[in-house]
């Protein structure tokens, strides 16, 4: 099963707006999902950067949302433990939390938000980063789908 990914903020391919990157207010995008399986126990979602320099960039990682979330607000707190129950890993920024694209003057860079439904909650602390979650995630994963924006300078 595919979950679908939408956000009012731009669409699919579309050059994400300056609020939401490092050249903005730096916050989160608003974030909308469909129908998931009916065993879904947690959500996850791992905001990517494969067109940085160095390799990909790892721009936001979340995990044990509850399976009843179907959005992320625009301007989610960057804090690693958020009242519902919902956990923030650290980003290669080295912080908790979102961060915004912040890509060197060039091409543009694509920005995928890939979002997991999972059949349990994950047991990683807060301030887990992607790679330490996808280990997690191994073989409970359920459904995934992702979006994708753009920016560049």
């Amino acid at each position: 099963m595919t979950i679908e990914l939408t956000s009012t903020a731009f669409r699919q391919g579309e050059t994400i707006p300056r609020e939401y990157t490092g050249d903005g207010r730096n916050v989160s995008p608003p974030i909308q999902w469909g129908d998931t399986p009916a065993h879904t126990k947690s959500f996850a979602l791992i905001c990517e950067d494969p067109d940085a320099p160095r390799g990909t960039f790892t721009h936001w990682v979340l995990f044990n949302m509850p399976a009843e979330c179907r959005e992320l607000s625009a301007g989610v707190p960057q804090e690693a433990a958020l009242p519902n129950g919902t956990m923030q890993g650290t980003n290669d920024f080295g912080k908790v939390g979102y961060g915004g694209p912040a890509p060197p003057k060039g091409k543009p860079h694509r920005y995928f938000f890939k979002l997991y439904a999972l059949d349990r909650r994950l047991e990683p602390s807060a301030g887990a980063t992607s790679k330490q979650l996808l280990v997690a995630m191994k073989e409970h994963v359920l459904a995934e789908g992702q979006f994708m924006g753009t920016y560049g300078r």
